[in-house]
């Protein structure tokens, strides 16, 4: 399976191959992330951020004191993006000729239900970590998938967003659709995720030259990785 067949999306203005509408994402803020993250790295740490979008995260790092070089697919995001090096490229076939004191998957990427493409994704953060550096994911806490139900919320932006249609159609995976509205504009991101568990996301840590080195903060939902 394609990764374009794991998420999809529908919206006006531009989507990302997975289905992100970047006029939403370019209204979305931080929200303790990027504090989150400077707290557990060097000062002035040098950071690639893969997936970076429209830059929610990559501004306030940048204004905390760290050197960013941003990657992502889409051109449309990283024209969002000030203030930081910006690298075009699908996160699994980037080779870029330097290593980073950190390397950042952000926003769930690592739980595509695409077993090769997050192998993809975890060789490409362990070819880019310097020996001393690490690599940090966030995931949902593999609990999540055992309670998540539809809802509904109104974020700080005032945007509506709706997760529905869930369904779990195989061990460990779900399949579900986010509604996003900005005013009288509506778009839709269908995605197939799968369980990271510990015991297996660090199998597949190891498979790629990395070795979990507990939590952020002690929240699951965030994971260290070091090189082995």
């Amino acid at each position: 399976m394609t990764s374009q067949r794991m998420a999809h999306g529908t919206g006006p203005g531009s989507l990302t191959p997975d289905g992100c509408s970047v006029d939403y994402y370019a209204t979305l803020k931080p929200r303790g992330e990027p504090e989150r993250i400077h707290a557990a790295i060097p000062e002035g740490a040098s950071i690639l951020e893969l997936g970076a979008g429209a830059g929610r995260i990559t501004h306030s790092l940048v204004a905390l004191g760290h050197e960013v070089v941003a990657v992502d697919e889409s051109p449309e995001m990283l024209a969002h993006i000030q203030g930081a090096e910006t690298v075009r490229s699908p996160i699994e076939s980037l080779a870029l000729d330097r290593t980073f004191d950190v390397v950042l998957l952000m926003s769930f990427v690592i739980e595509t239900a695409d077993d090769e493409l997050r192998r993809g994704f975890m060789h490409t953060c362990r070819r880019h970590v310097a020996p001393d550096g690490c690599v940090i994911f966030q995931r949902q806490p593999p609990e999540w998938y055992d309670t998540v139900q539809e809802a509904e919320r109104v974020t700080e932006e005032g945007n509506y967003i709706r997760m529905t249609n869930i369904s779990r159609p195989g061990p460990g995976l779900l399949l579900a659709t986010t509604e996003y509205n900005l005013g009288d504009r509506r778009w839709t991101q269908t995605f197939l995720s799968k369980r990271q568990d510990d015991d297996y996301f660090e199998a597949q840590l190891n498979k790629a030259g990395l070795t979990m080195a507990g939590f952020v903060d002690g929240d699951r939902g965030w994971v260290r990785a070091v090189p082995r």
